[in-house]
């Protein structure tokens, strides 16, 4: 399947491989062709933000004004980071228009209740597919792209695992190199969409996510009040935007939500202490899945996210298990404790990066503080006296699930 897009002349495609072929000489349902269109204009992202042109056309279909007023916020939220970065007003994203009306909502298409469980090799869609796998209810495990790490984590489970291939036009990485805005996409955004696609293909009526509440915190708040979030197309706030868009243009019968959207960080944690026939393989490290190949071994021990899984892991494991699995002990390195400290936003916004909220990071600071097993390390010592000016939630507290979820009441129940 190949995505065309055409940035100031310069034509561009995007290519993807689905485990699953197209019947020949077949009428394409209307559902697939509603979902290629949400990939093709979600997708579209990422070239778009290489000049962020104040128009956009369509030669084939084009979306209706409440599809333009939700790309429009899908843009301007989920490139909120980038704008930030580049110095740009997100008010300049908000590029699509159009005068259609929209159309009556899509009927039921005969899916059944079988559950994809997106892949990231990370402990995160691991805690995700040993629940939904105890129900019987994973149809596959999914990956999107050729990352071999995630192959080998999906391996450990048992399940079917599926992959589908994404090709990104090197001529991106061409005009980047020649100064184009480059930066954060919204990339759950577009994976979402290509696994609504691959849904459809395969007949399954549920994609179980593993995002979870923590991604609902901002990264930082500006001057007048405006938020970035780096975990925008993470956060409940898309899953229900892109909820109401599955269940009106593609399909009554198809849900798209997190499994874990109750949960913050720190209980996926503790549930993933407990999985220990996953600890020798799984990495949350990003290093480890640029579009060009690994750059780590499984953990680089020096960022955002190897600091905060770590964290996050330790009030419920020992530090041998820790430094068996991180190679290394991170809470009692003094190089850390600068890292560790911009986890607690002790004196700056945290890090831009998939991390837990800053309440999580300090939380599991003052619990490792009172254990004997964890109080005498470098980064605990040096931290936990920083706590005191702050009111710090009880760890358990922070592990209680609550707040807004698409969950179906069905896994509920089942649960």
């Amino acid at each position: 399947m190949t995505l065309n897009y055409r940035l100031d002349g310069i034509a561009l495609a995007e290519r993807y491989g689905f485990p699953s072929q197209f019947e020949p000489g077949s009428a394409t349902p209307q559902p697939l062709i509603a979902a290629f269109e949400l990939l093709h204009w979600i997708a579209g992202i990422s070239y778009w933000k290489a000049g962020c042109p104040r128009q956009v056309k369509f030669e084939c279909s084009a979306p209706d004004q409440w599809q333009a007023d939700w790309l429009n916020r899908l843009y301007s939220r989920g490139l909120a980071e980038f704008a930030f970065r580049q110095g740009l007003s997100v008010a300049q994203f908000e590029v699509f228009s159009s005068n259609a009306s929209r159309p009556p909502p899509a009927s039921v298409f005969g899916l059944d209740e079988q559950l994809l469980v997106p892949m990231g090799g990370g402990k995160d869609s691991l805690v995700a597919w040993s629940r939904l796998d105890r129900m019987g209810r994973v149809a596959a495990t999914v990956q999107v792209g050729q990352s071999a790490l995630i192959g080998q984590v999906a391996e450990r489970t048992g399940a079917s695992h599926w992959q589908v291939t994404r090709e990104m036009d090197p001529k991106l990485a061409e005009l980047n190199r020649a100064g184009a805005f480059n930066g954060h996409v919204p990339v759950t955004a577009i994976n979402s969409a290509v696994l609504i696609v691959l849904a459809l293909l395969r007949g399954h009526g549920g994609i179980a996510f593993a995002n979870e509440r923590s991604a609902d915190e901002p990264t930082l708040i500006g001057a007048s009040g405006e938020t970035v979030n780096h975990q925008f197309s993470k956060s409940m706030d898309f899953e229900a935007m892109l909820d109401d868009w599955v269940r009106h243009y593609i399909a009554a019968d198809l849900a798209v939500f997190s499994v874990l959207r109750r949960e913050r960080e720190l209980a996926i944690c503790r549930a993933f202490a407990d999985l220990e026939q996953f600890h020798g393989v799984f990495s949350s490290c990003n290093r480890n899945f640029h579009l060009d190949g690994p750059r780590t071994h499984r953990w680089c021990g020096d960022c955002p996210k190897c600091r905060f899984v770590f964290l996050g892991l330790a009030p419920f494991l020992l530090p041998d298990k820790l430094r068996t699995i991180f190679g290394a002990d991170l809470l009692d390195d003094p190089l850390q404790i600068t890292g560790f400290r911009e986890l607690l936003a002790l004196d700056s916004e945290k890090p831009f990066e998939c991390v837990g909220e800053i309440d999580e990071a300090r939380s599991a600071i003052k619990a490792l503080s009172q254990r004997l097993a964890w109080r005498e390390h470098v980064v605990v010592q040096a931290l936990a006296p920083r706590l005191a000016e702050f009111q710090v939630p009880a760890l358990n507290d922070l592990c209680r699930p609550s707040g807004p979820h698409l969950i179906p009441e069905a896994l509920l129940n089942e649960a």
